[in-house]
């Protein structure tokens, strides 16, 4: 044999060697996409849901990780943009094999992510991302919302509304379809809880307004009891400063005044305390599961969860405890364990329901108070739930019909 041919085999011997080390390497580990603005105006937000997710994966590492695997945290900038986050995504699909995404900021990223998982038999879970329709007429049976969504969230603030016997209600959202389903639930849900209850204004406004005064003039005028916003981020600060600013006393019903960052920006107390914030996760939550957890985060981070950490962080852990059931992380095994199954964490028992993939959660709900034991500025209270029972849409209601063995 010349030493040509020797050369040769010993080369091919090594190809051959790493091609079937590889799969092996992969197989160490479980891959998950986190897709949120990393970039631009809503890095922020996208930056606090991805370090919950992040902790997540983190925390299940150093359990042992899942079925004796690591799991590997990709981060892809989604830019809020479907055509973005889908790019980047069947990039990774294509490639890496990666088969499990999760994201929370932008509905229209979520219906284009649930697309692609469809078409490709992935999965990806939100933690975000509320629009109705992404668990109702746009369902996938490759998609999981481990939050509330706008039925369900706007549904709690009309139940806390009516049961305070507010009469004249104004209501003012971003205008895209996000803010209309809000803005649609709660009306629809104030009026069966409350006839007598008037709508007396409903803006809405384009994402990103700087100047509110047309929109206050407008309320000032109506002259409500109560108002109702669905509005999120600079978007919400800068109508509650102002509000504030133009003379508007009334207190608002909100969606995330429970995001401290939007307290800091408005910059006067005065502004926030005394309305109310509402959502799946607060730091105030009583429960003996949140307060071991706001410690044990604080201890590791320095800094107590935001909203958005913690959501990221539950919808992992939920994520986790799926595929542990499964016992392996195919995605149709993967599916199916996850139907049916409860989560008990730090905001009480999350069920996700068979028949849309929609987590029925408890809502809670607290009013801005002076004085915190977590920050300086006016915060939220002590919080107090509104079980899943009472504000959860039947199965026959959501509008979907595409997830079998409904």
């Amino acid at each position: 044999m010349s030493r040509l041919n020797r050369n040769t085999r010993f080369v091919l011997a090594i190809l051959v060697t790493l091609v079937w080390m590889l799969p092996a390497q992969a197989a160490d580990t479980i891959k998950l996409g986190v897709v949120e603005p990393l970039s631009g105006n809503f890095k922020d937000i996208g930056e606090r849901y991805a370090s919950g997710a992040e902790y997540g994966a983190k925390k299940i590492n150093e359990q042992g990780g899942l079925l004796g695997k690591k799991i590997e945290v990709i981060m892809i900038d989604s830019e809020v943009k479907p055509d973005v986050a889908t790019r980047k995504a069947t990039n990774l699909i294509l490639k890496d094999g990666v088969k499990f995404f999760c994201g929370g900021t932008g509905s229209s990223v979520g219906a284009a992510m649930s697309v692609l998982v469809e078409k490709n038999n992935a999965l990806f879970f939100s933690y975000g991302m509320d629009a109705a329709s992404l668990t109702g007429e746009k369902c996938s049976r490759n998609f999981f919302r481990t939050a509330c969504n706008t039925d369900t969230h706007s549904f709690a603030l009309a139940k806390w509304v009516a049961d305070k016997g507010y009469k004249k209600v104004g209501t003012i959202a971003q205008d895209y379809s996000f803010g209309k389903e809000a803005t649609g639930a709660f009306i629809k849900k104030l009026k069966e809880l409350n006839p007598s209850a008037q709508i007396v204004a409903e803006l809405y406004h384009p994402m990103g307004e700087k100047d509110f005064a047309p929109y206050v003039s407008q309320l000032l005028a109506a002259g409500p009891d109560i108002i109702f916003t669905s509005n999120w981020g600079n978007d919400l600060s800068l109508l509650l400063k102002q509000a504030h600013q133009l003379g508007l006393k009334t207190k608002f019903a909100c969606y995330y005044l429970n995001d401290e960052n939007v307290i800091s920006a408005v910059a006067n107390d005065d502004a926030v305390i005394g309305s109310i914030a509402s959502e799946v996760y607060m730091l105030t939550i009583p429960t003996e599961a949140n307060k071991k957890f706001v410690a044990e985060f604080h201890k590791d981070k320095g800094y107590y969860p935001s909203w958005l950490a913690a959501k990221g962080y539950m919808a992992a852990m939920f994520w986790a405890e799926a595929i542990k059931k499964a016992g392996t992380d195919d995605v149709d095994a993967v599916i199916n364990a996850w139907e049916g199954l409860t989560f008990n964490g730090p905001a009480g028992a999350w069920v996700m329901r068979p028949c849309d993939h929609q987590a029925q959660v408890p809502i809670w709900m607290a009013e801005i108070v002076p004085k915190s034991e977590f920050y300086k500025h006016a915060f939220e209270g002590p919080a107090v739930a509104i079980p899943a029972k009472e504000i959860e849409v039947p199965c026959d209601q959501t509008g979907c019909t595409k997830i079998k063995g409904k």
